[in-house]
C-alpha cells in the first residue's frame, strides 16, 4: 500500500469519527491510538487536549492540529417532538437545509435530517429569501417530545453532520470535518516520518472552532521554543473565487501562511516563514504562500502564550471548508506532512532554547 493510500485511509478514520467543540472524545481516542507507536508520552490535559511528548534535545517543537468540528447542539425540544438546535461554530445557513445529522445520546446515536417549511406552501416573497438556521428544525421521527426524551435526546445533545467519505478521483476526496482531520493527519504522518532529535509535542488541541481555546492553554503549558499549527486553507480554482481573491488551488502544494485575518490572526515571524520556505526548497516540495483577510488558526493562540512563540502555520489547500462536502487533493496532505517532517530535522539550525 502506498503512503498516498496510507494516508487517506488514516484520513478516513478521522474525518468520518464525531466531535464538535468540547465533544471531541471520539476523534482523541484515535488519535492518541495513532501517536502513541511514534512518541514516549500520551496524556489528556485538564482542557481535553491530546498531548503527546517525543522526548529529544532543545529546541522544542509545539505542533498543534485541532481536533474538534464545527456541529450544531440542541437547544429545544418541541412539544410535537421536533428539535430546535443552535450552532457550535461557524456555519453558513444554506449548507445545512436538508442535510442528515446524527445526535449523539446516552443511549446511542440518533438520525434526523434537517427541514424547513417547504417552498410548495410558501409565499412568493418568502422563496425568494434564504432559509436561516433558527427557522430550521430536525426531524428525527418522533411524534411528541416525550418520545424524543426516550430516544436519549436532551437539552445539549451534540449534533454532527451525517456523510461517508468519499473519493472523487484517484486524489480527490470528500468529506465533512477535512477542517481540521487533514491537519490531525499531517501531524501524524509527519510523526511517522521524522528522524528530527529535538524535543516534540505534538497536541490535538480542542474547542479552536469557538475561540481557539485548546491552543491557548496548552501552549500556556508546554512554553515551546517554536510551534507549527497545521490546518486546512481556503483554496479558490473553482467557479465564485477570482484570483484576486485567492491564488491558492488544491494541487499545488503545501500552504505556508504568512500572514491571516488580515494580520489580527497570524504575522509569522521572518525567521519561521525562512524556517519552513528553506525546508520546502530544500526538499523540492511545491508550496504556496497565503495572505488572507479572514479566518485564523491555533497559531494565533500559540504565539501570544506566555512571553510569546515564534508560530507559524501549515495550511492544507482545501475547497468549500465549513461545509459537509469538503474536498481536498491526498498529494497535498502528503507534502504537507513532508514539509512538517523535514523542517523538524533542521529546527535546531533556526531556533535556540529559551
Amino acid at each position: 500500500m502506498s503512503e498516498v493510500e496510507d494516508l487517506a485511509g488514516l484520513l478516513r478514520r478521522l474525518s468520518e469519527a464525531h466531535g464538535i467543540s468540547g465533544y471531541e472524545d471520539e476523534v482523541r481516542e484515535i488519535l492518541a491510538e495513532e501517536l502513541k507507536p511514534f512518541t514516549d508520552e500520551v496524556r489528556t490535559d485538564k482542557m481535553g487536549n491530546l498531548v503527546a511528548v517525543r522526548r529529544g534535545e532543545k529546541p522544542s517543537v509545539m505542533i498543534a492540529a485541532h481536533i474538534d468540528e464545527i456541529g450544531l447542539m440542541v437547544k429545544q425540544i418541541e412539544d410535537e417532538g421536533f428539535i430546535r438546535f443552535a450552532s457550535i461554530g461557524g456555519w453558513f445557513s444554506q449548507t445545512l437545509l436538508h442535510q442528515r445529522v446524527i445526535l449523539h445520546t446516552p443511549k446511542g446515536k440518533v438520525r434526523g435530517v434537517i427541514g424547513s417549511k417547504p417552498p410548495h406552501v410558501m409565499r412568493e416573497d418568502e422563496r425568494k429569501k434564504v432559509v436561516e438556521a433558527r427557522d430550521m428544525f430536525i426531524d428525527i421521527g418522533a411524534s411528541s417530545r416525550e418520545e424524543a426524551e426516550k430516544m436519549g435526546v436532551s437539552i445539549g445533545t451534540p449534533i454532527t453532520l451525517d456523510r461517508d467519505f468519499a473519493f472523487l478521483t484517484n486524489e480527490i476526496v470528500t468529506c465533512k470535518a477535512f477542517d481540521n482531520r487533514s491537519g490531525v493527519a499531517v501531524m501524524v504522518e509527519a510523526l511517522k516520518r521524522t528522524h528530527a532529535d529535538c524535543e516534540i509535542y505534538a497536541v490535538g488541541t480542542v474547542q479552536e472552532e469557538v475561540g481557539l481555546k485548546g491552543a491557548r492553554t496548552s501552549a500556556y503549558e508546554l512554553s515551546p521554543d517554536v510551534a507549527v499549527a497545521t490546518d486546512v486553507a481556503i483554496a479558490g480554482g473553482h467557479p465564485g473565487i477570482e484570483k484576486k481573491d485567492t491564488t491558492i488551488e488544491i494541487g499545488k502544494g503545501p500552504v505556508i501562511t504568512v500572514s491571516d485575518a488580515s494580520g489580527r490572526g497570524i504575522i509569522t515571524p521572518r525567521n519561521v516563514l525562512r524556517w519552513l520556505e528553506e525546508s520546502a526548497r530544500k526538499h523540492n516540495i511545491p508550496y504556496q504562500l497565503s495572505v488572507s483577510e479572514g479566518g485564523t488558526t491555533d497559531a494565533t493562540a500559540i504565539q501570544l502564550a506566555k512571553s510569546g512563540v515564534p508560530t507559524g502555520a501549515i495550511g492544507v489547500p482545501t475547497r468549500y471548508i465549513h461545509s459537509p462536502v469538503e474536498v481536498l487533493n491526498l498529494r497535498d496532505l502528503e507534502r504537507c506532512a513532508e514539509l512538517l517532517a523535514r523542517a523538524l530535522e533542521s529546527v535546531s539550525s533556526y531556533f535556540q532554547a529559551e
